[in-house]
């Protein structure tokens, strides 16, 4: 079976451009494949408040599995993979001592593995705020217009028209 996986890459902090790079280029070794990218956008930071705006790419690939495959087990590996990655380029936290958001060099985020549903405490897939976030739904409207949200039911282009 084929899945369309769909991953965020963004960066508010130190080279931008170069640290997306290099993100997207490890990110693209692991999936293997042709992976598709997005054009990079730059948007104001989501959820907390900082003079410096993000850069975000959306990387896409297709991945035939078979049947048999325990997709949450999958989706576990390729997250532990791409915060390998993360940690790789700039080991600093995404949060502060208190749990909010910060700037941060680069975050790599899951953001659907087709149309599975994992809900677990290490991860949650479709990405449970994705339908929020411009700089996700963008890119994903841009790489794959007629993904659906499996819970929501609405197609990438959907959901980027109802943020307004």
């Amino acid at each position: 079976m084929t899945h369309n996986i769909h991953i965020n890459i963004g960066s508010n902090s130190g080279c931008r451009h170069a640290l997306i790079e290099r993100a997207a280029a490890a990110v693209s070794s692991v999936l293997g494949g042709e992976v598709l990218r997005s054009d990079i956008i730059e948007t104001e930071p989501w959820g907390f408040e900082s003079d410096n705006t993000f850069l975000n790419l959306g990387l896409m690939t297709v991945v035939s599995l078979p049947d048999s495959t325990d997709m949450e087990a999958f989706a576990i590996g390729l997250l532990r993979r791409l915060r390998e990655i993360e940690r790789g380029i700039d080991p600093s936290p995404h949060r502060d001592s208190e749990g909010r958001y910060i700037d941060r060099a680069i975050d790599i985020d899951l953001i659907a593995v087709g149309s599975v549903v994992v809900s677990l405490p290490e991860l949650i897939i479709p990405h449970p705020r994705m339908h929020e976030r411009y700089f996700v739904l963008r890119p994903l409207s841009q790489l794959d217009p007629s993904w659906r949200h499996p819970l929501l039911g609405l197609t990438a282009v959907q959901l980027l028209d109802s943020l307004g």
